[in-house]
C-alpha cells in the first residue's frame, strides 16, 4: 500500500510518514500543493493525506483538480480548521473524509485504513485465502493459526499480493507500491523479500501459495 502525503509542516509529515512506515505503508511526501498535485496525478497511490492549508496551491483546489480528472484515489484531508463550513467546503470539493488537526496517530491509523478498504469495496479487514489470513489493522499474520513473524515490507509485499488475489504481479509493479518515490535499493529486493515470505507462510504446509510466473511475476492463489 502506497501514500502520498500532501502537508507544508516538515516535522508533522514527517512524524506521519514514520508512524506509516512502521505500518508497512511505503509513503512519499510533498510539500506545496503544486508539488502534491504533479506526484498524485504522475504516480499510483492507495490514498492521499492531503492538507487543507498548502503553498503555492491549496488542497481544495487540489482535491478538485484531482477529481476534475477523475482521479479516485481516497482522499483525507488534514487541516488546523475545525469549522462546519470548513468541513462542507473539504467534502465538497470531493474529499472522502477530513481530521482536524491535532490528532492522534491511532485514529488516523483507523482512518487510513477504513478509507483502504472502503475503496477496495472490503466488509472486514482481514484478508483470508486458504488458511492463510492477513489483518492489516492488528498488522498480524496467520498461516493454520500459527503466527508468522514478518518485517514490514514482507507484510507489505504479502498484503499487496493478497489484495491482488489471482493476479500475476510483476516486480515493478509490487516496488511502486511498497517502496516510496525515491527508492533506490538492490535490483533483486523482490525476489529476496518474496523467498523469506515462502519460508516463513509455505514452507511448512503442503498447499503452497506464492506461485513464481518465471519472466513476469509473482501470484497468491489457492
Amino acid at each position: 500500500m502506497r501514500i502520498l502525503i500532501v502537508e507544508d509542516e516538515h516535522r508533522l509529515s514527517n512524524v506521519i510518514k514514520k508512524g506509516l512506515v512502521e505500518e508497512g505503508f511505503a509513503v512519499d511526501q510533498a510539500f506545496d500543493g503544486e508539488e502534491g498535485l504533479y506526484l498524485a496525478e504522475s504516480e499510483s497511490y492507495n490514498l492521499i493525506l492531503l492538507d487543507i492549508m498548502l503553498p503555492k496551491m491549496d488542497g481544495i483546489q487540489v482535491c478538485r483538480e484531482l477529481r476534475k480528472h477523475s482521479v479516485k484515489i481516497p482522499i483525507l484531508m488534514l487541516t488546523a480548521k475545525s469549522t462546519l463550513e470548513e468541513k462542507v467546503t473539504g467534502l465538497d470539493s470531493g474529499a472522502d473524509d477530513y481530521m482536524t488537526k491535532p490528532f492522534a496517530f491511532l485514529e488516523l491509523r483507523s482512518r487510513v485504513h477504513a478509507l483502504i478498504r472502503r475503496s477496495h469495496q472490503e466488509v472486514s479487514p482481514t484478508l483470508i485465502i486458504n488458511d492463510l489470513e492477513l489483518d492489516p489493522l492488528k498488522h498480524k499474520v496467520t498461516r493454520s493459526g500459527i503466527a508468522a513473524e514478518l518485517t514490514p515490507k514482507e507484510f507489505a509485499v504479502l498484503e499487496f499480493l493478497m489484495r491482488h488475489k489471482g493476479e500475476i504481479i510483476s516486480r515493478t509493479l509490487l516496488i511502486e507500491h511498497v517502496w516510496d518515490y525515491n527508492f533506490e535499493g538492490m535490483s533483486n529486493v523482490v525476489d529476496v523479500i518474496i523467498t523469506s515470505l515462502r519460508k516463513k507462510i509455505d514452507q511448512e504446509s503442503n498447499v503452497k501459495l506464492i506461485k513464481t510466473v518465471h519472466g513476469v511475476g509473482y501470484e497468491i492463489g489457492e
